[in-house]
This record gives C-alpha cells, structure tokens and sequence, in this order.
C-alpha cells in the first residue's frame, strides 16, 4: 500500500493558502489527513473543497506534533516562530516566506532546477520568491546551454502577489473609475488602477528594494552560481493575477535564438510561446493557473554580444508560491 501522509498548510485563509488546498487534491498527493491552520482571528472558519468541511485551527507549536509535512504561507514573522516548532517536532516545513531563503543550512528549492538541495534538508525547506521562481524557468535551461553570465530584469508583479486585500482594492477602483467616484486607496501609496508603480517591497539604503535583491540572491543560490550579476526593477502593474518578467541575459558562450527556443521548449517548468508572426507570446491571462510558465519573445540582445532578450509569464500564486510548495512536498514523497 503507498504510503499516505498527514499535511498541514499553516496561512489555509489567505490567497496562496486557498490555491494549496486546491492543488493538493488537484495533483492527487497521497494525504491520509489535511489540517487548515492559521491565525486565532481565523479559527473556527470552515473551508469546504473536494466534498469535504474542514474547521481552521489556530497555528501553535503543538498543531505540528501529528504532521508529517507543514506548507506554511503566513509571512516571515509567522514563519521564524512556528517553522522551528514544526522541525523539532520531526514536521518538515515548506516555508513560502522569506525568512529562511538565505540560511545556508536551509535548502532553497526549485524542484525542476535543483531538486539534489532537498537530500541535505533539516525538515526546513524554503520556497523562492515569486518573481525568482518565474525567471528561473527560463534563466536555468539557457544558463545550463550557454553559462549565464549577468542579466537584467524588469518585473510587471500583479496585485494578488500582495494578497486579497489588494485584489480587492484593484476591482474597487475600476468600479470607482467607472461611476466617476473618488478611488479607495490603501493597500499601495498610490492607485493601482490604471497606473504602474516601480515600488514592490521595501527599499533599502542602496536604493533597490528586497524584493529587487532576492532575485540576485535568491538565483544564485539556487542555480549555485555565487557570481552571476543581476540588476532588477520591480514593477506592481494593474493586472489581478500572474506576473510577466522582461530579462537581457549575458551568456559565457555564444548563443543561438534557434538552440535557445530549443532548450526552453524542453525543460519541464517551461512552455514555448514564441511566434511572433502569428502574435503568439506569453501574457498574464494566457498563464493563469497553469503548472508551466511561458517563454516568448526571444531575440538576440542588441546590447550584448552574447546576449538574449526574452519575456516570461507565469502565475506567482502556482509556480511563484503554492504549485512550488506541493512539486516540493512531491519530490520529498516520491
């Protein structure tokens, strides 16, 4: 009999609680027991899915004594204080947060690009940062082909990688726009609607903000390349859901847009969707809930010598977040 494992998802209320809960019995994972934890403001919620009720219970230490596996996506204060908890406890936790990425004892996993990391896990595991984990699934195949050697990076970060307030605040003032009313604004310093804001996380003393510097870092720890340079700008653009990045990528080697759009179209995270000529590349709609994220508009980089230029798409609650979490808790079961 294959062996079924009881979960735990701590964050079940918020936005990427809900997209675990769904992918977990989407994807078939061999659970015997599903526990929803979260705040005391949310115990006693029932959250119903797949024919079955289940009641919220307050995340404390003791919630993980009975799990086998803990995803936790409530927010790095949570996470430093539970995610120890659940460990010792011979839990092994899948952190969304950011706040066990940089430990060098904690693996920092991608599983279609370094799923060897999890062999050394001390039940802590971390899940990259949304942006990173989209890049990556075009970054990694050319970085294998050709030696990534720097890029640079714009992001165009949807408003429900911030959560459902800001989802919310988005639909609230299209409706305010539309009745000429004055828009709500409180989620983000400026509207969101029908606006681009370059300011996603907190800014640092060297003018970028963290969420700027965990692409850097967060990429060379996971593709074990201490060197690669990167400088990135991180843009909260007015779409619901799935983030878009436009990358200039500088290779060791000499690169090919034909071998390129080769090992993209091969490498399990990715899907090619570049044909410009018929208008087909990757768009936030077109990427919404879907397991692969989208590579298109690959070119030679006019600023480099070997150099690209493309575009990725994907949905950062899936491949940015939760599907990463379950792939994670996949590879650990398998």
């Amino acid at each position: 009999m294959n062996k079924k494992y009881r979960i735990g998802i701590v964050g079940a209320t918020g936005a990427v609680g809900q997209e675990l809960i769904e992918l977990l019995f989407a994807r078939d994972f061999p659970m015997s027991s599903l526990t929803l934890l979260a705040s005391a403001r949310s115990a006693g919620k029932k959250i119903s899915h797949n024919g079955q009720t289940f009641t919220v219970e307050e995340a404390k230490p003791e919630s993980f004594e009975n799990l086998d596996i803990a995803i936790f996506s409530a927010g790095a204060s949570v996470s430093k204080i539970l995610v120890p908890e659940a460990a010792k406890r011979g839990c092994i936790a899948i952190d969304n947060s950011s706040a066990f990425r940089m430990d060098p004892e904690v693996p920092l996993v991608v599983p279609e690009v370094n799923p060897e990391a999890l062999a050394s896990h001390k039940n802590i595991i971390a899940n990259p940062n949304c942006t990173t984990a989209i890049s990556l699934m075009a970054l990694c195949p050319l970085h294998r082909e050709f030696g990534l050697k720097r890029f640079f990076a714009a992001t165009y970060q949807a408003v429900s990688g911030t959560g459902v307030a800001a989802m919310q605040e988005l639909e609230n003032q299209v409706r305010a726009f539309a009745k000429s009313e004055e828009m709500p604004v409180s989620v983000y310093p400026y509207q969101i609607a029908f606006n681009v804001i370059p300011h996603v996380d907190v800014f640092l003393d060297n003018g970028y903000t963290k969420e700027e510097m965990k692409m850097l870092n967060e990429t060379r720890k996971i593709m074990g390349v201490p060197n690669v340079l990167c400088s990135t700008t991180c843009v909260r653009v007015p779409v619901m859901r799935a983030h878009s990045v436009a990358i200039n990528a500088e290779f060791e080697k000499p690169v090919s847009v034909e071998r390129a759009r080769e090992v993209i179209a091969a490498f399990p995270g990715a899907e090619l969707d570049d044909d410009v000529s018929q208008k087909k590349y990757p768009m936030p709609l077109m990427y919404q809930r879907k397991v692969k994220c989208g590579v298109g508009r690959i070119r030679k980089d006019l600023a480099f010598e070997n150099g690209l230029s493309f575009w990725v798409a994907g949905d950062q609650l899936w491949k940015g977040a939760a599907l990463n979490a379950v792939q994670i808790a996949e590879c650990l079961v398998k």
